[in-house]
């Protein structure tokens, strides 16, 4: 889940992986381990987490698939995120929301009435202050696709959201996407559970 215009990045959908590759992704985990109780007991632990996280998605959390590369590296191509649901969202949340019939990931940079400015090398300013991204790999930034007039300032219930990949996202820097209404955010990425050694908290 990731950009719109190419095909290659479709939007996240929930897709879990099959038990085919559960058992591929723990024996790979196992050969990477120098002890055999080690190795059982970091199976065990790795799966009872992983079945957890899918039985939470199925009642109360959603789980998404992430497709394209706007988010790397935080997200990569096939990881898959576990979401809550939440009224409130903050600058630097990863969120996932609707546009056009599809499900998109990007990271939020300011929220309403705030002011936001990105100079020519691709540095964010947020009512007059420069964001620090500490998320961001080095080479990241840039102005990117953009043809809305900056300084910008957001509207009411709607936040600003952009990819952490900076030159190939397509965001809330186009007028085509624009700022996301509260109401199309389906809910804040907090916990990647795949791959199983990446399995952590999301920042």
């Amino acid at each position: 889940m990731s950009e719109m215009p190419s095909e290659s990045e479709r939007a996240a959908k929930t897709e879990l992986p099959t038990l085919r590759e559960v058992e591929a992704e723990l024996a790979r985990t196992e050969s990477q381990l120098h002890h055999h109780d080690r190795n059982r007991t970091l199976t065990i632990v790795l799966a009872t987490a992983f079945a957890a996280a899918v039985l939470l998605s199925l009642f109360v959390f959603p789980l998404f698939r992430i497709y394209g590369e706007s988010m790397a590296p935080t997200l990569e191509e096939g990881d898959i995120v576990l979401a809550t649901r939440s009224g409130s969202y903050s600058t630097g949340d990863l969120v996932a929301f609707s546009f056009n019939n599809k499900i998109l990931t990007k990271r939020i940079i300011a929220g309403p009435g705030d002011w936001v400015d990105i100079d020519d090398n691709g540095t964010v300013y947020v009512n007059g202050q420069e964001l620090q991204e500490p998320y961001l790999s080095d080479g990241a930034k840039g102005l990117g696709q953009c043809d809305i007039s900056l300084p910008y300032q957001v509207p009411e219930s709607k936040y600003f959201v952009m990819g952490d990949r900076r030159l190939v996202s397509v965001d809330s820097r186009l007028q085509q996407v624009g700022c996301i209404p509260t109401e199309q955010i389906v809910g804040k990425l907090v916990l990647r559970i795949w791959p199983l050694p990446t399995f952590g908290f999301l920042q």
